[in-house]
């Protein structure tokens, strides 16, 4: 009994220990984040190429740099970069002054820069982080980026970074190959729904995260792209677009009504079996699911019949709409 009770006082500190060491950040001016990425005043700009003669440390992440898309920018008529490691990092005056000297003291251990002289983007909130890159591409980028500030990552507390790491190769967009595995290590119940038995072919990397969702934000509710879901559903689901003479309700307003998105135990997507699925908004009165006796029966799948299940244009002999083909 004494056991249990030091393992529950030790639970109750680590919660408590948790919980009290994450806090709140309220919102600043932008302004005061413009403060935070400046980098040091008493510090000069000196150049890329001066920062990697002095410090061969980074001298694998220069040649990334200078094969990625931003180190292919260049100013026309002058030559020089339009980005370089400065536009991230800050002046590097003071992060190279004292490299030879280390380097003579410690040897090859000494030859790196002083980065607490840089911009130790640790230490800055996530509105400061993405700012460092909304310097440019906030007019660069748009509409992309048209509503980053008010999506549910940024209002989150990620930032660019938690997405682009810009050091581990030339490749500065997150691939198609990599897309997923970065949005599962947020989203873990997402990747078990991908692995149902009827699911969009994103395992089978027919598609990607970004083929639906904008991880920059939309006007859309999770994110998604297009001007509505069933906009969004039938760039790929065309023949369910109509417009048909006789529609089914509720598929004019959004497909989630009966589909789930990501995956499902029942074939097509659907979010419970036939004919339980229909019978949420249908009579189960009708004769295909009652026995002889008229005890639900629940027998048959209603696209046996009603197999234009989206919308038909094919009218029943008494002159309806039965979505039947």
């Amino acid at each position: 009994m004494q056991s249990i009770t030091i393992a529950a006082f030790i639970i109750l500190l680590i919660v408590t220990g948790c919980v009290s060491s994450k806090q709140s950040r309220p919102l600043l001016p932008v302004a005061e984040y413009e403060k935070m990425v400046v980098g040091r005043l008493d510090a000069e700009y000196v150049g890329t190429d001066n920062c990697v003669a002095k410090c061969h440390r980074h001298d694998k992440i220069t040649d990334f740099f200078k094969h990625s898309v931003h180190g292919e920018q260049i100013k026309v008529g002058t030559g020089l970069p339009l980005v370089n490691c400065e536009s991230c990092h800050g002046p590097g005056s003071l992060a190279i002054a004292n490299v030879e000297e280390t380097r003579r003291t410690r040897g090859e251990a000494g030859d790196k820069c002083d980065s607490s002289k840089l911009l130790d983007y640790k230490l800055l909130p996530p509105q400061a982080q993405s700012l460092i890159c909304l310097r440019c591409h906030s007019a660069a980028s748009t509409p992309a980026l048209a509503y980053w500030h008010t999506s549910i990552h940024a209002l989150n507390d990620l930032s660019c970074f938690s997405c682009h790491k810009l050091h581990e190769g030339p490749q500065q967009k997150v691939s198609r190959e990599k897309m997923a595995e970065l949005c599962y290590s947020c989203h873990p119940d997402v990747k078990a729904q991908f692995s149902l038995f009827s699911h969009h072919p994103v395992k089978e990397r027919k598609m990607s995260c970004f083929d639906c969702h904008d991880a920059h934000g939309s006007n859309q509710p999770r994110m998604l792209k297009g001007v509505s879901q069933r906009d969004l559903c039938t760039r790929c689901h065309m023949e369910k677009n109509g417009p048909f003479v006789y529609e089914h309700g509720d598929v004019t307003e959004t497909c989630s009504t009966c589909h789930t998105p990501h995956g499902s135990v029942t074939r097509r997507l659907l979010s419970a079996a036939m004919p339980f699925l229909c019978l949420q908004c249908h009579n189960p009165g009708h004769r295909s699911t009652l026995g002889p006796d008229t005890k639900p029966l629940f027998a048959n799948r209603c696209t046996d019949c009603h197999s234009a299940i989206h919308g038909s244009d094919t009218p029943d002999n008494s002159g309806y709409g039965t979505l039947r083909k």
